[in-house]
């Protein structure tokens, strides 16, 4: 029981702040509600890369399934934290905390540890670590086009499922999509320079072309062509979210499909 408890504290921090939001964005001046939320959620990011520290490196490089999804949303909270200093994205809690807050959870529910055999070569950790910002990445920034097509609706007074309080400019959300993009982009690229070049030191054994290849592939090239169509032909709007989501949905594919069929069906 103490094991999980810390989990469920983070928990109850990223769903409190979430709901309390929702609550705050209905009020006239929410300018200390929001002060406070950065703050909570600063302390759930402390208390969750704890978690993550102690889960992965402990007891060896622990890289299973439910740690990676919290690592990765521990990077994108992270992100959206830090994008929200500067840019007034409260409306994105809606979208980043609550599944933050239950991917946070699931490694209190590991029942098998997947221990990575290279663990101690850095060319391994700065693979493994580069590639979890670039999925974190784009895991914002798919959270932030389901934040703009909500905008965007709102803006032509379209109904939809869920109703948000206020928009920042869709010029300065459209802005900050495409920064996350091109460094994410840039990310990708080096994880799947780093996974040809050097398959057999970091994994030893050679390069496979297999499904996860053909997805990683096919989302690098989707968001490479956003950017160059963003670059040569102003590409913007519905253009823009719907290319970004087709292109996380492809790196979802890739990794956590498969990961999830191999460590949890298979148990492998």
């Amino acid at each position: 029981m103490q094991q999980i408890i810390p989990y469920l504290s983070v928990f109850f921090i990223y769903i409190a702040v979430a709901l309390d939001f929702w609550r705050s964005a209905k009020m006239p001046d929410n300018s200390q509600p929001l002060k406070l939320h950065s703050a909570m959620i600063a302390l759930g990011l402390a208390i969750h890369g704890w978690l993550l520290y102690q889960a992965i490196f402990s007891q060896g490089f622990n890289l299973g399934f439910y740690n990676a999804l919290s690592a990765i949303f521990w990077l994108t909270v992270l992100v959206y934290w830090l994008a929200d200093l500067n840019h007034q994205l409260t409306n994105l809690q809606a979208f980043v905390l609550p599944p933050a807050a239950f991917f946070a959870a699931l490694p209190a529910l590991e029942v098998s540890n997947h221990f990575m055999p290279n663990a101690a070569q850095p060319l391994f950790i700065a693979h493994i670590a580069i590639a979890l910002l670039a999925y974190s990445l784009f895991t914002f920034a798919a959270l932030h086009a389901l934040l703009m097509a909500l905008a965007e609706r709102s803006l032509h007074n379209k109904t939809t499922v869920i109703k948000l309080p206020s928009f920042p400019p869709l010029l300065v959300m459209e802005s900050l999509l495409f920064k996350v993009i091109t460094l994410g982009f840039v990310l990708l690229t080096l994880t799947l320079i780093s996974g040809m070049l050097f398959t057999e030191q970091i994994f030893g054994k050679p390069m496979q072309f297999n499904h996860k290849t053909v997805f990683s592939f096919a989302s690098w090239f989707i968001y490479g062509w956003l950017l160059f169509g963003r670059f040569k032909y102003g590409w913007r709007g519905r253009k823009a979210i719907n290319l970004t989501l087709i292109g996380f949905v492809l790196l979802l594919l890739a990794y956590v499909v498969s990961k999830f069929i191999l460590q949890v069906i298979l148990n492998k």
